[in-house]
């Protein structure tokens, strides 16, 4: 997704604190986002958009109710992992979380160099996803008896 989208269809509000990073502080600021938005595209934010059109007001409740066969993956050095679903919802809608990940690391192509604990992360939800592929299989095979 583009600045536009980001600017018309979901506002992202991501900022960096005094101790955050190595570079200065850049607070997630709405009124300059907005001035932004519109003077470069023309489009004024939607902060909430999403929710307006989509619900979700509670995650946890419309995950529990309409989701099933779902892995988060949760690299918690991604910055995006604050948003993230953290924890299991249901017995098919889990969150594997790992403390040294980072964004898609997970999905990234197997290296020699991968840590363990990566290698390790990648054969859980393997089993998880092989788990559920199987289960399939069982619950078609006894609808056809």
């Amino acid at each position: 997704m583009g600045m536009a989208g980001k600017c018309s269809e979901m506002v992202i509000p991501i900022g960096r604190g005094d101790n955050d990073t190595m570079f200065p502080p850049a607070p997630f600021n709405l009124t300059t986002f907005s001035r932004d938005c519109t003077s470069l595209y023309g489009v004024p934010p939607r902060p909430h958009w999403v929710t307006t059109y989509y619900g979700g007001h509670d995650i946890e409740l419309i995950l529990r109710r309409f989701a099933s066969n779902i892995i988060f993956s949760n690299g918690l050095r991604d910055p995006y992992s604050s948003g993230g679903v953290l924890k299991n919802i249901s017995q098919t809608v889990l969150a594997i979380n790992t403390v040294n990940g980072s964004h898609c690391l997970d999905i990234l192509l197997v290296t020699s160099t991968d840590p363990d604990w990566l290698v390790m992360q990648r054969k859980a939800e393997v089993e998880i996803i092989e788990s559920w592929i199987a289960q399939y299989y069982v619950d078609l095979h006894a609808m056809k008896k």
